[in-house]
């Protein structure tokens, strides 16, 4: 037995003599111990094993080392002085100072990876982050999403929801429902600050806001997209409901539900009525035009039928202070106008908003428009995240990349922007669904590929076109090859919608709910 003990000590003897830098019986890892001694891997099961069922464990997850024979065990010390005994030197195990290449080893670089891949990190759920997180090629990355929602909005089919013309449910796609391969690869939170020189991000929990930690990265996508722009007028975020999300949609149908519920009290005068049943929209744009839209539909096919006598307070005021629609061709815009101004319970206010009260607006002309609901679209404005990141920003709070949608300021390329949150430098997108999800698939692509990042050709934005619905059954269409309007545009306007819905689940429920409200009206439910 002794010289069996003496053999593994000449041969532990040895191996220290030769590798002088390892900082004791904890430093040894799996990496420098000759696999004719120790052929099992440490990093698998914090144990060196030898042929002989003999066994020395690192110190690695706190186990002191031993060597057993027979099942009789001594420890280390005891085949130290074995091994010192038969030699004339004795070896001691001195920590080693960390050499020049560990210290250069950034700390993305450090982060264990399962089958070499990288750690991508997507901030938001929105177009474009959406668009990376379907069409990225996972076998390449370990990706993880952080995002307050856990779900992805079709926004072109959100006004539709306000009166219940579309259910909730029936344009949203919960996230994980794409796939991924870890359950914690999602995280319900906020990005609060982003280190990119240590690429570390710091996160706040959407369910906790006491709870803050932080997520290191090897590669970042930043999709955070972007708020409605109150442009300083008082009372805005007070007063006014916003369409962004679902809960936005949510708020403004309960509250136009509520109005025509409390106008049927007894004790509400005409004048109150008239207050409660008016709804002002402030901006023209397609959200404001959408949701004026809906707003016809509803009063026209439901309020009179659910409502008859309070029908004739109904009042919808559309305030924009410069173009209908302006981003469409002049011929649509008139179009619009057209539309809108002929019909009788529906006006066209072209004027700028001064204030926002809890009973009305009122006009940069001295006007006031006593309402029961004001819904504000005018325009984008940075999230905060964006605004404390101390990245170059274009006029707009915007985040400046160049045309492979890198910031430029980091040099690695290892940080991104797309969507309404970026801007490319020296070619301004219009801050749509349709641009963001085309750079989503460009990055993801860039990302895919292996070489130089100069090697994939810029980011070049071809559209579709633009669609806009005007109400009973009309819509707008502006295609590179098309320009048209009226019942043929809104047919084409329902079909490109329900084609480009995120999944086969939302294209069953979307036509079923405009079925039942072709076929029984539009579910009134107030919750």
């Amino acid at each position: 037995m002794t010289s069996i003990m003496e053999k593994y000590a000449r041969i532990i003897q040895k191996f220290l003599k030769m590798h002088s830098c390892i900082k004791g019986l904890g430093g040894i890892s799996a990496s420098t111990i000759p696999r004719t001694v120790f052929p099992q891997s440490c990093q698998r099961n914090h144990s060196l094993r030898t042929h002989s069922q003999s066994s020395l464990h690192c110190r690695t997850c706190g186990t002191a080392a031993k060597i057993r024979l027979g099942g009789r065990s001594k420890n280390f010390q005891t085949l130290s002085k074995l091994s010192s005994s038969s030699s004339s030197g004795s070896t001691e195990l001195k920590p080693a100072p960390p050499s020049a290449a560990s210290s250069m080893v950034s700390p993305a670089s450090k982060i264990t990876r399962s089958g070499g891949r990288q750690k991508l990190v997507i901030l938001g759920t929105g177009w474009g982050s959406y668009s990376v997180l379907k069409s990225i090629n996972k076998s390449l990355y370990d990706v993880v999403v952080v995002s307050p929602r856990n779900h992805f909005l079709f926004t072109p089919l959100l006004a539709s929801t306000t009166v219940g013309t579309l259910e909730f449910r029936s344009i949203i796609e919960p996230v994980r429902n794409t796939g991924f391969r870890q359950s914690d690869h999602f995280h319900l939170a906020e990005a609060v600050r982003l280190d990119t020189k240590n690429k570390i991000l710091t996160c706040q929990s959407a369910v906790d806001r006491s709870s803050q930690y932080d997520l290191e990265y090897d590669k970042l996508v930043i999709g955070v997209g972007a708020i409605s722009n109150t442009f300083g007028v008082p009372g805005v975020s007070e007063h006014a409901l916003f369409l962004k999300e679902v809960a936005d949609a949510r708020a403004i149908r309960n509250r136009i539900l509520s109005n025509f519920e409390l106008a049927l009290h007894p004790n509400i005068t005409e004048e109150d009525k008239r207050r409660l049943l008016r709804i002002v929209i402030v901006g023209g744009g397609p959200t404001g035009v959408e949701f004026g839209a809906e707003l016809h539909d509803f009063v026209r096919e439901d309020v009179s039928r659910l409502y008859k006598e309070e029908q004739k307070f109904v009042q919808v005021s559309l305030i924009e202070g410069r173009k209908v629609l302006g981003a469409f061709n002049q011929k649509l815009q008139q179009y619009a106008v057209k539309k809108i101004r002929a019909r009788k319970q529906m006006e066209l206010i072209e004027a700028n908003v001064n204030s926002v009260e809890a009973n009305g607006v009122t006009l940069t002309d001295g006007r006031v428009i006593p309402c029961g609901l004001v819904v504000w679209s005018t325009g984008l404005a940075p999230r905060s995240f964006t605004e404390t990141l101390d990245l170059p920003k274009n006029a707009q709070g915007q985040l400046e990349t160049d045309e492979r949608l890198r910031i430029a300021a980091v040099e690695d390329s290892s940080v991104y922007a797309l969507g309404d949150c970026a801007d490319i430098i020296g070619n301004p997108l219009p801050c749509t669904g349709q641009v963001a999800e085309k750079q989503g698939r460009y990055l993801a692509k860039l990302l895919a590929h292996r070489g130089p990042v100069e090697d994939v050709h810029p980011y070049v934005y071809k559209g579709f076109g633009m669609l806009a619905y005007l109400g009973d059954y009309q819509a707008l269409t502006e295609t590179p090859a098309l320009k048209t309007q009226g019942f043929s545009s809104w047919l084409l306007w329902r079909s490109a919608y329900l084609t480009r819905l995120g999944s086969w689940r939302l294209r069953m429920q979307v036509p079923v709910d405009w079925t039942k409200t072709l076929l029984f009206g539009r579910d009134i439910s107030r919750f």
